[in-house]
């Protein structure tokens, strides 16, 4: 307990505050009898040691941000705090932002002392357990977070707040800034703190441990939660079978939805869910099937991983009865921008674009992701003009695109083979839109590149991406060395395919294919040799991602 107040006492002088026990320049009762009282005449010790009056106040002025900062002072500290205030304004010459900075101030320090005085009259709104909700609901940043976190500490609110509530606000809060490693940090100090955590904590922790992919932490957290009776909870149960699926193991995943006799519609929603992140799209639909045979009604969420599953299975007759499911779960209290958008790529991936376009069409409202999800479409089936066309207009309406587009409008392109198209939109993503391309970015330029003979300027690309290729990267460029039989070129890439996958003969076969169409038959019997002493065999149904044709 002792090491976890010192770590916590440390983050928050970390962060800009003092812990109980400091004394901070400008807060204590010597300081503030000596600037309330002698505002004018300032004595050499007092500019020595706190600073002209000016940069006191500034202090204060930075440190005050509400009713709740000027109730952790004292009813003396508030008093001489507001007359240091009025003794500055007469005396001194302020600029207009400090003047704003001690009205913001003297207004809290007028509420805080007429609670002082008359508790009765005060509103709620200053009890600094509710500002502090507040504060960390309207939290936009990292750094501010830590601030009112550190805040917290220091006020030691916590320890007269205990209620689970509170601590859930500030894991809620990290969570939802992208800040997990934090968000599991409050959550073990909350344990120690003896605070039990209930219902909504679960939740919040398993979505943590989910973003950390730290699967190691399951079964401790599914023992808490036997423990505490909250394994059946629908927000928990939920979660359970989230952070199994994700961390691959689905028959947990099926044994906690199993084992729970009163399942939700969220329980239902969120087995499909796994299993349609887990590539398991047949049984994505039996859960649909089942669950409807159980009574239950699909909403949003379960039609967008339902139609995701049939897009994968490429079933059209399938598809059509989906549509109707999905117009029958429209409600007018809901957007139903989502479903509507899993239609257009399911109807994609089924191949029947020109219905995909029909429901893109009605739409009443459309975002980045039903723009992207025609570019796409069009992009899969090689309808290069098409795609082009629908990025143009995507743009004339105001939508800002994603990554995700960009591999759609590059994907077009390489389907087209359009290089100069192709490196425009490359260009544009960066300098037009500030979007860093990602591994899918590159791998398209160099399959660009790639088909149209440009084999120097694909490696080149390789070569001075900032992340490190990968095999699929490498093989397209392989595949290209192959269609246009440059054999210095793929020695080189063959090197680099047996670095990353030592295992895997397609670098080899290759390899022999570009000396066999050049004539080099004792190359084609030297690679033969060499996998045969090294036991490479072909693997049956496993082939090098190397054609670009």
């Amino acid at each position: 307990m002792k090491g976890l107040q010192t770590e916590q006492n440390q983050f928050a002088c970390n962060n800009g505050f003092d812990y109980p026990g400091r004394e901070r320049i400008g807060i204590n009762e010597e300081c503030f009898s000596y600037w309330a009282f002698r505002c004018v005449d300032l004595g050499p010790g007092f500019m020595t040691r706190y600073g002209p009056i000016s940069f006191v106040l500034a202090n204060f002025a930075s440190f005050v941000r509400s009713p709740a900062d000027i109730q952790l002072m004292t009813p003396l500290q508030s008093l001489l705090l507001r007359r240091s205030i009025s003794q500055a304004r007469k005396y001194m010459i302020l600029s207009v932002h400090f003047n704003r900075s001690l009205a913001s101030i003297d207004t809290y320090v007028h509420a805080v002392h007429t609670m002082q005085s008359n508790p009765v009259s005060v509103d709620s709104a200053l009890d600094p357990a509710k500002v502090i909700a507040t504060k960390l609901s309207n939290c936009s940043n990292l750094q501010e977070l830590n601030q009112i976190y550190a805040n917290i500490i220091r006020t030691q609110m916590l320890e007269s707040h205990s209620a689970p509530f509170h601590w859930n606000n500030i894991m809620r809060s990290y969570t939802r800034l992208e800040a997990p490693q934090k968000a599991l940090h409050v959550f073990i100090a909350m344990l120690r703190a003896g605070v039990s955590p209930d219902c909504y904590t679960l939740p919040i922790i398993l979505k943590v441990v989910c973003q950390l992919f730290a699967a190691g932490l399951d079964g401790q957290l599914h023992s808490m939660a036997l423990k505490l009776g909250l394994q059946s909870h629908e927000y928990c149960e939920s979660g359970f079978i989230n952070l199994y699926g994700k961390s691959g193991n689905f028959e947990n995943a099926l044994q906690v939805f199993e084992e729970n006799p009163d399942r939700k519609l969220g329980s239902w929603n969120a087995i499909i869910s796994i299993f349609r992140h887990g590539a398991r799209a047949r049984e994505v639909i039996e859960m649909f099937m089942e669950m409807r045979r159980c009574g239950f009604e699909p909403d949003d969420v379960t039609m967008v991983g339902v139609t995701s599953a049939c897009g994968s299975l490429g079933d059209l007759d399938l598809a059509y009865q989906l549509h109707k499911c999905v117009l029958q779960a429209k409600t007018f209290e809901k957007s139903d921008i989502l479903m509507l958008n899993s239609l257009i790529d399911m109807y994609g991936k089924c191949g029947r674009m020109d219905l995909g376009r029909k429901v893109f069409s009605h739409m009443d409202e459309r975002n980045v992701s039903s723009w992207t999800s025609m570019i796409v479409g069009y992009a899969m089936h090689g309808h290069v003009n098409e795609a082009l066309e629908c990025f143009r207009c995507m743009r004339e309406a105001g939508v800002r695109p994603n990554n995700v587009t960009f591999i759609g409008l590059l994907s077009a392109c390489v389907h087209g083979g359009t290089v100069q198209e192709g490196k425009y939109y490359f260009d544009m993503m960066n300098n037009v839109y500030g979007i860093k391309p990602q591994l899918q970015h590159y791998g398209c330029m160099v399959d660009l590149l790639g088909r149209a003979g440009l084999l120097e300027e694909a490696r080149k690309m390789i070569e001075e991406m900032p992340m490190r290729a990968n095999v699929v990267i490498w093989g397209c460029l392989m595949g290209a060395c192959e269609k246009y039989g440059d054999v210095k070129m793929g020695e080189v890439v063959a090197k680099h395919l047996q670095e990353l996958e030592p295992w895997n003969d397609g670098a080899h076969v290759v390899l022999s294919n570009i000396y066999a169409s050049r004539g080099l038959w004792e190359e084609v019997e030297r690679i033969r040799r060499e996998m045969k002493q090294s036991d490479l065999e072909k693997i049956p149904g496993y082939s090098l991602a190397t054609r670009s044709d």
